[in-house]
């Protein structure tokens, strides 16, 4: 029994002893140790191409449009990148690899995106679009914009109306002489501010206004803004027209512009000589007097009305308010009923 209890103790001795280490020679492994070593014998890549020929720019732009509409918010942010990067890239003077009248339809239904990133991306895409290719596609962008404009979402209205900025800086005068462009989107505006009868068909400045139809100021200041520059551009002389002109006139020819033969076609399809009963909502107004006659119709009235109450209410929106005011007085200067 001696000899088994001092073994005991020397092997509990040996446990709390120190291993003296020789130099050169590896600290042995614990009895626990697990061995972590392996020897990789081969990689194996799953759908790996050999090919040396690398798709097509065309084709790769072709396969991002198509994940325009995937379902992962990030892959249709990266696809749009994607677009965005090739187009702000391209030389110009070069057909596009995809052409605007493909990317424009595939894309502009993401302006009603849930996604903040999609959105934001999406204007980025639609900035390095080249502006020639926008006037054909102005009636459409302009239809989705009205929709964002509308949604119950309100950064989806925010953002709306940063497209009918870039919209209108882009192509101004298509915006305002496109199908519906004029009378459509004036009374989107109205309905937004609260500016509108609801109670008749017609507009009219007879009616009780509210503030805003939105509580937030953010959002009555961003769509007062909007309506200044939409203003501006359909009720001031055209640029383009004023640069032709030339801003001089030269004895003895003088307003010549009003006496020369016009530039666009159907000249007089205004005068409706032939045509079905008019749509006043779906028509182009391509002169800068029908769009006066219009506005001081079915919309002046009001818009005076509600801009007096938001200056009277001061702050942001009194200042907005008191520039909208500026802006269609100027507009309306030379107009005769």
């Amino acid at each position: 029994m001696g000899g088994a209890s001092a073994k005991r103790k020397k092997e509990k001795k040996k446990d709390f002893q120190k291993p003296k280490l020789k130099v050169g020679k590896a600290k042995p492994k614990a009895a626990n140790a697990t061995n972590t070593s392996f020897k990789a014998k081969a990689i194996a890549l799953k759908q790996q191409s050999l090919s040396a020929n690398a798709p097509t720019v065309e084709a790769q732009c072709a396969h991002h449009l198509g994940l325009l509409n995937h379902k992962s918010d990030t892959q249709r942010r990266d696809s749009l990148a994607y677009l965005t990067s090739v187009l702000s890239t391209h030389p110009p003077n070069v057909p596009l690899p995809q052409p605007s009248s493909v990317i424009i339809p595939t894309a502009q239904r993401l302006i009603l995106d849930g996604s903040n990133a999609v959105r934001q991306q999406l204007l980025k895409l639609l900035q390095s679009l080249p502006r020639d290719d926008i006037a054909g596609h102005t009636d459409q962008l302009l239809l989705h914009t009205r929709a964002g404009m509308t949604h119950l979402s309100t950064e989806i209205r925010l953002f709306a109306l940063d497209v009918l900025e870039w919209l209108l800086s882009a192509a101004g005068d298509d915006v305002v002489s496109c199908a519906g462009g004029w009378v459509k989107t004036l009374k989107c505006f109205l309905s937004l501010l609260g500016w509108k009868n609801d109670t008749s068909s017609k507009w009219s400045s007879a009616m009780s206004f509210s503030k805003s139809s939105s509580s937030d100021a953010k959002v009555q200041v961003k769509q007062m803004n909007a309506l200044t520059l939409f203003l501006k551009t359909g009720l001031f002389p055209s640029q383009t027209w004023t640069a032709a002109r030339g801003g001089a006139e030269h004895f003895p020819l003088w307003q010549t512009e009003h006496h020369v033969l016009s530039e666009r076609s159907n000249t007089y399809a205004h005068l409706n000589l032939f045509g079905a009963a008019r749509d006043e909502e779906a028509e182009m107004y391509e002169d800068r007097e029908d769009r006066q006659r219009v506005f001081h119709d079915r919309a002046e009235a009001s818009i005076v009305s509600g801009i007096e109450l938001v200056i009277k209410g001061g702050g942001e929106p009194g200042r907005a308010a008191a520039q909208l005011r500026k802006t269609l007085k100027d507009g309306m200067i030379d107009y005769r009923a």
